[in-house]
């Protein structure tokens, strides 16, 4: 898994087996992006961990 927010981070989560962007990144972003979550002053970060490394939904 690789979690991104700005363009600079495309290939890496173009080559991640799962790509999640935050939910105030670029458009661009989110269209190549497998999985969407918050933005970084909503716990973004923290959603993503809590869904695919803990499995454990909101």
């Amino acid at each position: 898994m690789a979690i991104g927010d700005n363009m600079n981070d495309i290939e890496m989560i173009q080559n991640a087996g799962l790509g999640v962007v935050m939910g105030n990144s670029n458009p661009k972003m989110k269209e190549i992006a497998d999985e969407i979550v918050g933005d970084n002053n909503s716990e973004g970060v923290l959603e993503a961990f809590n869904k695919f490394i803990f499995k454990q939904e909101k």
